[in-house]
């Protein structure tokens, strides 16, 4: 099984050393030590570690704080602070990086690996989140082509029914071109099963594309047909 890998980037020399010893003494792979911030960058993109350990204050600055925004910015790797910082200035300042935990110095080894387990948990949740979203935004775009490739050929209407069309510009349902009084979840499970005429839509597709997200159940949608 491979090993979670680790870069520690802690500008005191015992600290950083008693970091190392005790995360390989619990089985996982210490990749880089660095006390640069600049340094660390160019270990991110050679190591790819899994998380990274950051002093909040490097160089007696806040080098661990920009270090961690540029990992939010271009990695989106999980980083836990190590701090032996009281000061509120500096923890709401390292708050807005939106850390993954806190290691307080001087540390206990017995909850570095507890730390790490629920770092790596939230970042493999979050990344599950983020690729539903980008999935929910590649379907709506399709969704959208479709319902274009239906409307007639001068105006934003695609005629469906008896008497029924959509003004897929204002997402807007229509009878004898009265406007039907729908809410928003209505209107936009009407555009979705416009767009997919001729074909079966799935409880699935109607909880993404209505919903936003997976909380809605089946129950949900026969409620609302």
């Amino acid at each position: 099984m491979q090993k979670t890998k680790v870069l520690i980037v802690e500008d005191d020399e015992v600290t950083a050393t008693h970091l190392r010893l005790s995360l390989e003494k619990q089985e996982y792979e210490v990749v880089g030590i660095t006390d640069d911030a600049s340094l660390a960058r160019s270990k991110i993109k050679i190591y790819n570690p899994d998380v990274i350990f950051i002093d909040i204050s490097l160089q007696e600055g806040l080098d661990g704080i920009d270090l961690a925004a540029h990992i939010n910015e271009l990695y989106k790797k999980p980083f836990i602070f190590l701090t032996a910082h009281t000061d509120n200035d500096i923890i709401e300042q390292a708050k807005l990086t939106e850390p993954y935990g806190y290691i307080i110095k001087p540390f206990e080894p017995s909850g570095l690996h507890a730390t790490i387990v629920m770092a790596l948990h939230r970042h493999k949740e979050e990344q599950k989140r983020q690729n539903s979203i980008n999935t929910l935004r590649q379907n709506k775009s399709s969704l959208e082509k479709l319902l274009y490739a239906k409307k007639l050929e001068d105006k934003p209407i695609v005629p469906f029914g008896n008497e029924y069309h959509l003004d897929i510009s204002v997402c807007e349902t229509f009878f004898e071109n009265k406007k039907i009084k729908l809410t928003r979840k209505e209107n936009a499970f009407i555009r979705l099963l416009v767009a997919q005429l001729g074909n079966v839509t799935t409880f699935e597709q109607v909880i993404k594309y209505v919903w936003d997200d997976n909380k809605a159940t089946e129950n949900s949608v026969r409620t609302l047909v």
